[in-house]
């Protein structure tokens, strides 16, 4: 049997074996760093987290479990939203339905058939996240949960993300690392989708939702 052609890649990693065939073992890893330069503060890690939230141009709102859903229906209707992609798992509580004295939107759930063009017909999505980090302004998604798939977070125009502060917020990634599971899809949101060209003008919109609103709920 005539044996296949070995590819560029084959070739080149054939080269990389044989050169640290007889290499020294690596030193371990220092591991000695700081892991975080945030003051081990509930208070101070949701203000900084705050802070920079609102430095990527996110809207930051803060609030109390009892407001919460006052909160999250007077957002939609600032946006004008009249559907909202509701993922499975959301704690009813958060969007209650509408009575004689509130607004009535539409609730989209999220289905694994719909499609990108479903999904950007969609006014609003409201999720929750897995943590948040202050020193960098992240939310991070695992699909968990009140969560949803990635791509709900991506398509729609405005994401609403509610983060529970402070049990949900770390001060850095090193702290933030453990607390998440590999092995999901994780999805980390610094601000509201963003790019410029070669001449620095900024473009919102092109890889996620144009405007991000995160609400810090407090117990």
């Amino acid at each position: 049997m005539t044996e296949r052609p070995l590819s560029s890649r084959d070739r080149i990693l054939g080269r990389i074996r044989r050169a640290v065939t007889d290499a020294p073992e690596p030193p371990a890893t220092d591991r000695s760093y700081l892991s975080s330069h945030t003051p081990d503060d509930p208070t101070g890690l949701v203000d900084l987290l705050h802070e920079n939230l609102a430095d990527y141009r996110a809207l930051v709102h803060r609030t109390d479990t009892d407001g919460l859903p006052a909160l999250l229906l007077r957002l939609l209707a600032e946006r004008g939203a009249s559907t909202v992609l509701v993922p499975s798992g959301l704690p009813a509580e958060w969007l209650p339905r509408a009575d004689a004295t509130t607004i009535d939107i539409t609730r989209i759930h999220d289905r694994a058939e719909a499609t990108a063009r479903e999904l950007d017909a969609v006014d609003s999505v409201v999720t929750g996240c897995a943590l948040a980090i202050a020193e960098t302004g992240t939310i991070v998604l695992d699909g968990g949960p009140g969560q949803g798939r990635r791509r709900i977070t991506l398509v729609p125009d405005h994401h609403i993300c509610v983060v529970r502060a402070p049990e949900q917020v770390v001060a850095s990634v090193p702290l933030a690392l453990p607390r998440l599971d590999p092995t999901r899809p994780l999805t980390w949101i610094s601000g509201p989708s963003a790019t410029s060209d070669i001449e620095l003008d900024r473009v919102e919109g092109v890889h996620g939702p144009r405007t991000l609103e995160v609400v810090l709920l407090r117990a």
